[in-house]
């Protein structure tokens, strides 16, 4: 008996994962792969998830028919735009969403790291008027509404059961997770270890940002972690259930390692994180236990029109394709 009862833990957990994990995919490269390659390279990689920053028509029509799952963001420029003119909204809808039927529209991200901020007046508004136009196209139950947040929307983060939303982010998130709950849409937001480990380096210790500790280091009351993700995704956790939002549910749209240019970014350590990162997800946090936290790396490629540094080593592959280092996704 012990044989098929592996057999069917591997039927069970290996597609959880693979549904649990996406790519980022930027632009901000002069020498990237075509549209139509970087999809046949997600879709030779067992990738089955991405998250474009813009509407970029050639890497939409790429996406037709491939069945990959898609984050699309509504770029920060556009807000003010949409937030103030529902015409605005429905153009966008019908020439960036319902254009491409054959692409599997996943979130629509309204807004990337606004909140707080001087945008951050506009994301609400303007959720409500792409959701909208969605409703008008018939298609608000299949794509779902959100935002992406950095966890600096975080006044108190530890431990991770006093996470709060600071006074300046909640001013808009209150209402935005009041949104969210009522469409049963979740949270994006951007969790990186890497910067939290990089600014407390002398409270952090770098197997617990990298999963590689060999048991619990931090204890909160019933929780226990091994990991700085699983903290700072319960901190969002406890913050949101503060703000009512306790059946909204996190996805967390960005987060990776830098492979070079800064401290503690190395080949190693930038595969050390990602495949542990991929291999942990789909058990959840402590506070979600059990439960696939949908998650997308940052980013596929490394890409030379960002600030030098840290900011152009993130990507899994280089722009000729070639892995940065080894990574498996299924």
């Amino acid at each position: 008996m012990s044989a098929p009862t592996l057999l069917l833990e591997i039927v069970i957990k290996v597609p959880t994962v693979a549904q649990s994990i996406g790519v980022c995919y930027g632009r901000l490269g002069n020498n990237l792969p075509q549209p139509s390659d970087v999809v046949a390279l997600y879709k030779s990689k067992n990738i089955g998830q991405m998250r474009i920053y813009d509407p970029y028509s050639p890497t939409l029509q790429a996406l037709e028919g491939s069945n990959i799952q898609l984050i699309v963001d509504v770029p920060n420029t556009d807000l003010q735009n949409l937030a103030s003119d529902a015409s605005a909204a429905n153009d966008w809808v019908q020439n960036n969403i319902k254009a491409y039927s054959d692409v599997s529209f996943r979130y629509i991200a309204v807004g990337n790291e606004v909140i707080p901020g001087n945008s951050a007046q506009y994301v609400l508004p303007a959720m409500r008027n792409i959701y909208s136009a969605l409703s008008s196209a018939g298609l608000q139950n299949q794509i779902k509404v959100s935002t992406a947040v950095a966890t600096s929307v975080l006044g108190v983060s530890y431990p991770p059961s006093n996470g709060a939303f600071s006074s300046d982010a909640l001013t808009y998130l209150s209402p935005i997770v009041q949104f969210l709950a009522s469409n049963g849409a979740p949270l994006l937001v951007n969790v990186y270890p890497y910067f939290s480990y990089v600014d407390n380096r002398g409270s952090i210790d770098l197997n617990y940002a990298l999963f590689t500790s060999s048991g619990t280091v931090v204890t909160d009351g019933q929780y226990h972690y091994q990991n700085l993700f699983d903290a700072m995704v319960d901190a969002v956790y406890a913050a949101l259930e503060k703000a009512g939002g306790s059946s909204v549910v996190i996805v967390v749209s960005e987060s990776g390692w830098p492979s070079a240019g800064g401290t503690a970014a190395s080949i190693n350590n930038a595969q050390t994180y990602n495949q542990n990162l991929i291999n942990h997800v789909g058990q959840g946090t402590p506070r979600r236990s059990g439960k696939a936290l949908e998650t997308y790396i940052f980013s596929m490629f490394n890409e030379n029109e960002k600030p030098a540094g840290i900011e152009q080593n993130w990507g899994l592959f280089y722009p000729n394709e070639q892995p940065v280092y080894t990574i498996n996704f299924s």
